[in-house]
């Protein structure tokens, strides 16, 4: 009678997505051109420079006199418009943040009726938009900071500069997404979710704040809760749902649930075929299955020998390709080259640790 093997393997921090650097790549800086007549300028090229660093970019308007520029660095920059090579309007001291992305329009007939001077209403407007950029300004220092801190490993400190900044402004999501990061660094797994949440609830579409939540999840010993947030990525970001499925398959080899393990490994290959950690996981999920019969050898799980062959194909190289190989081995198998040529190893009746 065949003897059931469960091969117990410890694995490192799952894959995921970064809360706080994917908002990095939405900053930027876009609006709409107008002419004297209220005609959209199309041929009109803006130009920003960062006042901080002297780094400029440039971009030309669309048909409707747009234009749009991401991936700026958070700072304070100034804006010129040009037609022809000629100046014909430009801002001054606009205060970028991270994550912003920060309207600013040119409305030369607006300019010309504000050269008449402002109005009562337009100067409360500006007072606010000056206040509010101070304010922007401050938080974006405490983030700088925090950041800092948790570099250096200073967790706690990090921790209660975020909460002195929530609790001056609750209602800004990438505060509580923060304040996550530096409770997952600081091994705050359950005070993590909560801020995750807080997030979510401010920015429910969200695809980073989600996945943040669910790898917080994880962390936190909630397996279910983690691969019901991991599912929500991979609808609401189709882009990085091989990822998302990924990370679920992982959850399910850690909580030994192989068969749903490799369900999830499936998904993730259906749609990135390069996968090669997929495969390497999905053998070690059928691994589990293998059993040892009377005559001291291994019968594998259909599919075993082909994942760890096909992990190998794509990294010769990797971190587990001895493993894999010497999985192989220990099968009975042999193992291709990348030259395509088969090395029989002999197989052994020591069982996996």
């Amino acid at each position: 009678m065949k003897k059931s093997i469960y091969l117990v393997v410890l694995l490192a921090l799952l894959v995921g997505l970064s809360a706080v650097s994917a908002v990095a790549q939405t900053t930027g800086i876009k609006g709409v051109c107008k002419d004297k007549d209220g005609k959209f300028i199309t041929d009109g090229v803006v130009e920003v420079t960062n006042t901080d660093t002297g780094r400029k970019m440039s971009v030309k308007t669309d048909k409707n006199g747009e234009y749009r520029m991401i991936g700026l660095t958070p700072g304070n920059y100034d804006a010129v418009l040009t037609r022809n090579g000629v100046s014909v309007d430009s801002t001054s001291k606009i205060p970028i943040g991270v994550g912003d992305m920060r309207d600013v329009n040119f409305d030369l007939k607006k300019d010309l009726a504000a050269a008449k001077g402002p109005s009562e209403e337009e100067l409360k407007k500006q007072q606010e938009v000056v206040k509010q950029n101070e304010k922007i300004k401050g938080l974006n220092a405490k983030l700088a900071e925090a950041r800092d801190l948790e570099k250096a490993g200073n967790y706690d400190q990090a921790i209660s500069l975020l909460q002195e900044a929530t609790t001056a402004d609750p209602s800004k999501d990438l505060i509580w997404a923060y304040l996550g990061d530096a409770y997952v660094g600081g091994k705050k797994y359950p005070e993590a979710v909560d801020a995750f949440q807080k997030a979510i609830a401010i920015k429910p579409d969200s695809a980073v704040y989600h996945n943040a939540l669910a790898n917080a999840y994880n962390k936190a010993g909630q397996a279910d809760k983690a691969i019901a947030e991991y599912t929500q990525v991979s609808q609401m970001d189709p882009a990085n749902a091989a990822t998302a499925y990924f990370n679920i398959g992982i959850v399910n080899y850690n909580t030994n649930k192989p068969d749903d393990a490799v369900t999830a490994f499936d998904k993730s290959l259906q749609l990135d075929p390069n996968r090669a950690d997929a495969y390497y996981y999905k053998g070690m999920a059928l691994l589990t299955k293998a059993t040892l019969g009377k005559d001291g050898k291994y019968s594998p799980a259909p599919g075993t020998v082909e994942a760890f062959q096909k992990y190998l194909d794509l990294k010769p190289d990797g971190p587990n390709a001895q493993t894999a190989k010497d999985t192989i081995a220990m099968l009975g198998s042999s193992v291709e080259t990348s030259y395509g040529n088969k090395k029989t190893a002999p197989a052994t009746k020591k069982k996996p640790n």
